[in-house]
């Protein structure tokens, strides 16, 4: 039995919708059902269901919050790993855990990020991931840490939902031109996950599809699959001045994962059109 902690976000959704096809046991639980940040609730838990795999879809995310919340996004992405890591290994059972590529600090300049790259995390989302990563390595060795990036799946939570939103109420849009990444779709990273899982894979892997953008090509390339005729403005990120820093440039390689599993990983243009047109949204 897989036990799925948030429920209610994208990527769990993802997970849902998967094992149900695949007639898969499984027990989705929402942090009004399961607070990962309260050991005694994730002991009770655990002990009661007895999964053979938690995957961890509990995380917070909101990453310029995080500045002023930092004791509440610590909860969540540190300590949550951490109760889980420690219910996983009483019971036996194997852990998956998502972590970001917010990680690093982007200064890299000689290609993508790699899973032996030194993290350098720039804002305190990125701190908080970075601590939960390292509270479940010091745990046991039963999981999978994969790190993605720029996430979007069903729902209102993606980029692309809010592009559409701006591009309702606004004249043209300001995008920024200064920040890369790899828009990486719950659909992937949920087939690569169940793939590595089947595998019997352990360790720390970067899940992303294959290449990278900035969040303004993205953009585009987003209208232009939605023959949405709205102007797009390339700006810096200085321009928005939010609380939180970003790492300029943090795409990640999905190479070595790639090659472990003896699979392809989708182009994120590919992911990309995919999901539009299965979202009903290309013409």
């Amino acid at each position: 039995m897989i036990l799925i902690t948030g429920k209610n976000g994208q990527l769990a959704r993802e997970f849902v919708k998967k094992l149900t096809e695949k007639n898969i046991n499984f027990k989705a639980l929402g942090h009004e059902e399961l607070d990962i940040g309260n050991l005694d609730s994730v002991m009770k838990t655990v002990r009661e269901l007895k999964p053979t795999t938690i995957i961890n879809c509990a995380a917070y995310n909101l990453v310029d919050k995080a500045e002023e919340e930092y004791e509440i996004a610590y909860k969540t992405n540190t300590i949550g790993p951490e109760n889980l890591a420690i219910a996983a290994r009483e019971i036996g059972g194997f852990l998956i855990h998502y972590s970001t590529d917010y990680v690093f600090d982007g200064t890299k300049e000689n290609g993508l990020y790699i899973e032996n790259d030194t993290p350098s995390p720039v804002n305190e989302y990125g701190k908080t991931k970075l601590e939960g990563e390292k509270r479940i390595k010091e745990i046991g060795d039963k999981y999978l840490i994969f790190r993605v990036s720029w996430v979007y799946g069903k729902g209102k939570q993606n980029f692309m939902y809010k592009l559409t939103q701006w591009a309702e109420k606004m004249p043209f849009l300001k995008v920024v031109c200064d920040e890369f990444s790899v828009p990486t779709s719950t659909e992937t990273i949920v087939n690569i996950s169940l793939k590595a899982l089947k595998e019997e894979l352990t360790g720390l892997y970067h899940l992303v599809n294959s290449g990278y953008t900035s969040r303004f090509e993205w953009a585009r390339l987003t209208f232009k699959l939605l023959k949405l005729n709205k102007f797009i403005r390339p700006v810096t990120s200085d321009t928005f001045k939010l609380p939180a820093k970003r790492p300029g440039f943090s795409p990640m390689s999905n190479e070595r994962l790639s090659k472990l599993l003896n699979i392809q990983i989708p182009a994120w243009e590919d992911a990309l059109e995919k999901f539009l047109k299965e979202e009903g949204l290309t013409l």
